[in-house]
Formats: structure tokens, sequence, C-alpha cells
């Protein structure tokens, strides 16, 4: 064997130890499948994901309570604890790879008009592929669903559950009223910043904003992003509530378990348990006290249809017996998107080139200290949040977001992004490669709380078939138009003397499809942004939350399915509008919440 192909294992090893490992006496840290599967339990949890994850840690809490989690993928993967390689796993098997429906005004650079929507196939779900940001909202997003009629479920009522969750790393920040220090969730920042992201700080304050904590007392301004990070690796929900209590006798977590259905009783409308295959044998196991469905945005509405419990003119056409016809199942979708692929030109090599940083030293150093660009969070050295001209000034209730990358998709060759964003080659080559591997920065802008809605419906009655995914992106204009506003921020930020002292300016070819359009107006960005759409992946809404007075509200304020007794939906699904920013975080904060639900209806009978 060769000298640098030991040395290449030795790393891989050394790598794995440092990246899975939980305590000494534990090295390997990894999930291991039960001997056997009960034929019932307590619970049956469905995902394991950033909500599942926290449910089964939580009731499994009662060692009184028997509790089956099941997930359809298997552990996370070695590669992915690595924070700059999120990106990386996109379009593998650790992701659903779903696509949305060919879109009418977005997705127009990407194959079919189809975007990619990753979504993590794995123990810890999408916390196990998603961009690590630990961003929890505005508290007036919540205030709004308390005012709405879900009970329980305002600013005041909710931050504890962030709290309780975190183990934040900053020390002027833990243990005070704002976060929370010793929770299972290692929260942090980055072990490597570099110099543009000093300039986006800087510039944000030219303009006029502070350098705040987004999630403490305000929200609006520009900040150095704290993420869901230990040790300079990825804190999935699968590491920080899984593996420390993966030894609990009454936990038993299966995994590569693709649920075919819950079985629901068709005469008295109750939860039964759930159908699965796991190895190419199917089972069937008892629920005694409830289902919990935390199976994603996406997910959880199939499975429902899947089970009978839907719109029943789709459910008959897909020649499923209907149980319960509930029309809104899958309806409301709500997601974030924004602008991919601006690229500002630096004459200063302070960008993260793979040709710069990708190198066995870079990898060692990582792996021993932490401290390089491998250990970045997603690539992001900065968010910000700001008013278009349509929000409020005095009100802190931004409504865009920006996410600054210290590099574009010109960084890597063509290799990682030019895929996950869905390029189609035309675009790639007339575009993007004349300027590969250049210096330069980007920002992806979103729309905070966007109007357009979407809905999930079945395919076809296959449980193997991936769900038909139409977001509607851009199907209400307003949208469109703060979003063109987002962009015209970031045209001034460019313009600060933060940037102009690196030499920054708009890579400014057209960009292809948009040349008849008149250049830099709000005609041409609305062109791009419908050509060059990109989602964050913030599905929300699908088994909306809400009082009963609320026809179109799935789920009751204590996360009950209405109509179907011991049924809880908990994850993204049930949130009625989109929080504003990252989801990772309130997801969790779900399952906190749900989890004393659950108690609370179980420890008092």
């Amino acid at each position: 064997m060769s000298q640098a192909k030991e040395l290449g294992l030795a790393l891989a090893s050394l790598l794995s130890w440092l990246l899975f490992s939980d305590t000494p006496s534990d090295p390997e840290g990894y999930v291991r499948d039960p001997s056997t599967i009960r034929s019932s339990y307590d619970f049956i949890i469905i995902g394991a994901g950033s909500a599942g994850a926290v449910i089964a840690n939580r009731l499994s809490e009662v060692a009184d309570w028997n509790i089956l989690l099941l997930e359809a993928g298997g552990d996370e993967s070695i590669s992915g604890q690595i924070p700059a390689n999120a990106f990386g796993m996109h379009l593998t098997n650790v992701d659903w790879q779903y696509k949305t429906q060919p879109q009418a005004n977005a997705c127009q650079s990407a194959l079919n008009r189809q975007c990619n929507i990753p979504r993590g196939k794995m123990l810890g779900g999408s916390s196990s592929i998603n961009s690590m940001l630990y961003v929890r909202g505005n508290k007036r997003d919540y205030d709004k669903w308390r005012d709405d009629g879900n009970v329980g479920w305002g600013y005041d009522d909710i931050l504890p559950y962030f709290l309780k969750s975190e183990d934040n790393q900053n020390p002027y920040l833990a243990g005070t009223k704002y976060h929370g220090k010793g929770g299972y969730l290692t929260v942090g920042e980055s072990g490597y910043h570099t110099p543009l992201g000093a300039a986006f700080i800087q510039g944000g304050v030219e303009m006029g904003y502070e350098n705040r904590d987004y999630n403490g007392e305000f929200q609006t301004g520009f900040m150095i992003p704290q993420g869901t990070v230990r040790h300079g690796s990825r804190c999935s929900t699968s590491k920080a509530f899984l593996r420390p209590v993966r030894h609990r006798p009454n936990l038993h977590i299966s995994k590569n378990s693709h649920v075919l259905k819950i079985i629901n009783n068709p005469d008295t409308k109750t939860a039964t348990g759930v159908q699965f295959e796991k190895q190419g044998k199917i089972y069937v196991v008892d629920a005694t006290k409830e289902v919990i469905l935390s199976a994603g945005a996406i997910a959880s509405p199939q499975i429902l249809m899947l089970s009978g419990v839907g719109p029943a003119d789709h459910l008959i056409e897909k020649g499923i017996t209907p149980i319960l016809d509930q029309p809104y199942v899958g309806e409301n979708l709500q997601d974030h998107v924004g602008l991919i692929g601006m690229v500002f030109l630096i004459d200063k090599p302070y960008s993260l080139l793979t040709t710069r940083f990708v190198n066995l030293p870079t990898l060692l150093n990582y792996t021993i200290f932490r401290g390089t660009p491998f250990s970045m969070i997603s690539g992001i050295d900065g968010i910000a949040f700001v008013n278009s001209k349509f929000a409020n000034p005095s009100d802190d209730w931004p409504d865009i977001q920006l996410h600054f990358g210290p590099a574009s998709d010109i960084a890597d060759d063509g290799i990682t992004f030019r895929r996950a964003h869905g390029y189609t080659d035309e675009i790639w080559n007339e575009y993007y490669k004349p300027i590969l591997n250049r210096d330069s920065w980007t920002i992806f802008p979103t729309y905070l709380r966007p109007k357009s809605r979407g809905y999930i419906r079945l395919n076809s009655n296959d449980p193997y078939d991936k769900p038909l995914f139409n977001p509607n992106y851009y199907s209400d204009t307003y949208d469109l138009d703060v979003t063109v506003e987002a962009v015209k921020f970031i045209l001034a930020l460019d313009k600060t003397e933060a940037f102009q002292e690196m030499g920054s300016r708009l890579y400014d070819k057209p960009f292809p499809g948009c040349e008849d359009q008149p250049l830099w107006t709000d005609d041409y960005w609305k062109c791009w942004i419908k050509s060059a759409t990109f989602t964050f992946g913030h599905t929300v809404s699908t088994c909306k939350m809400g009082p009963d007075s609320d026809p179109t509200a799935v789920v009751t304020p204590d996360l009950k399915f209405r109509g179907i007794k011991n049924l809880r939906v908990a994850d993204t699904s049930i949130m009625p509008f989109l929080p504003s920013g990252n989801t990772n975080a309130p997801t969790i904060m779900v399952g906190e919440k749900a989890s004393d639900l659950i108690k609370n209806t179980w420890l008092q009978t």
C-alpha cells in the first residue's frame, strides 16, 4: 500500500472517530438497530428528523413507556459532518431528491423548469443535510400564531422550548434571557471566518443597520451566524438527541424502515399502528397510545393520504379507499425561495475557492484543529434581516433575509453548486464557465413571508413513488416584488466602502434568457429571479395547526389530528405560517413542545 493511501485511510479513520464519537468509552457513536421489533409499542414515531428525534428522546425519559422510532434512511454520512460540505450531500442517497412540478413563474433555468428540493433521508432528517443555521424567527411570527387561535404558541410560550434544547457555546450569550446552556443541541459560531464576512457586517453598519444577535431581543440587523455545530462538525438532531440515549432499553430506533401507511380503524376513526417495510420484510406494529407523524411537510401529508386520510376525491382517483375526507391535507404549502447565482467579483484573494483550500494539509488541519474553511457553516459567513420598502422600518419585523457567501457558484469548478442548483448546461457554459475559480462573493436573498401557496398530492398509490410537489413559487406577484427589492439592497451593499475597498463589482453579463429585458430594471431582475430560483427547503403548513373555528386546520393546537384519534402530527407541516427565518430551530422547538403535550395527555390519565 502506498504511503499516500495509508495516510488517507488513517486520516479518514481519525476523521470518523472525531466526528462521530460522543464519549471516549464509546468511540463509534453509531445508532444500532434493535435485535427484534416488538409487535406493539406505546408510541410509534414516524421520522427521525428535526422533530422526531427530539420526541423520541423526551418520551423515552418515561421508563414505563416503550417507543419505536422509524426512519426511512440509515445513519448519517461521515462527509456530511463537515459543515462546508452541506451542498455536497444534495442529490445523493441521503437526500430524498424531490423536485418541484414544472413551475410557471420560477425555476426556468433548471431542467424541465423543476427546482431541486433537498430533504434528508437518514437519522436526523434534514438537520443532517441542511445548512445548520440556527435561526428562530421573529417574535411577531409566533404571536400571530397565538392570535389566530393557537393557544400556547405565542413567543413567550415557546421561548422556553428553544432554551430547553440549546447549549450555546458563546459565553456572551449562553445562560442569558434568550439563550440556553446545557441542552442537548450544541449551538455556536463557525470556527473560521473570512475578510469578506467582516466586510459584510461593516457594509451593513454603513447602511445604518446594527450588528446584533438575531435570536435575541431584536431581529433586524447584520450578524455573524450561529449554527448547530459541535467542535467544528455538524450537530444534527441525531447527534444531539439520539446518540446520547440510544442505549435506553425502552427506545427502539429502526433504520431503513419505509413507512407504507398508518393503520386506521375505519369504524372508530382511530390510529392503531403502522405498516412499514424493512429489508424486504413487511411489519405491522401496534401503537397502544399514539402514532406520532414527524415525517416533514412533504412526507407527512403523503403518508396520511396513503393511509386513507386526505381529499376523498383525490384518494379515490388514486385507488385508495378514504377513511376520512380531510381536503386540507397537503394544502397551504409555503416555502422560502429567492435568487441564486449572483456573482460579485473582487480583486483580493479572500474567497473560499476549492483550488485554494481543498487539499490534504487543510483537511488534516481541520481534522485536528477544526479552524479551517471546512468548519464554516455551509459556507455562510453572514446573515442579515432587513426591510424592503414594503416593510415598516420602525417595526422589528423585517421582510427580507440575506445569506452571505464568501464565494459563489464559480468557486468549485462547477462540481457541487452547479449540480445542487440545477443549472442546465446551456446556462452554465454561457454564463458561469467564462469566470470559473475567480475570487467572488454572493448573497442568497429571500422574502420571509411569501403569499404564494402550493400543495402536495400523490403521484400514485405506490408508497415508494415520490409525491407531487407544487409550491407555485411566485404565483403571487407580491413575492416577486419584494425579492426585487432584496436584489436592489444587495446592489447597494456592494457599493459600500467595505466592499469597494476590495474592488467589488457585479459580474454584469446579462443572464441568459433575460437579454431582451432592459438591463438592471425591475423587469430584468424579475426575469432573472424567475429563471434562477433557489429554494431554502423551508416547506411548512401542509398539515396546518389551527383552532376549531378554522376549517382549513388539520391539527389542533395540541397537535392532535382532527377526526382521527390517537394520531398526532409534529413537524414543519403543522406551522400555520412560515417563521421569518430558517426552519430547523423552530422544528426542534415543535418537537420539544409536542413532547410535553404528549406527556400532559398520558401522564395525567
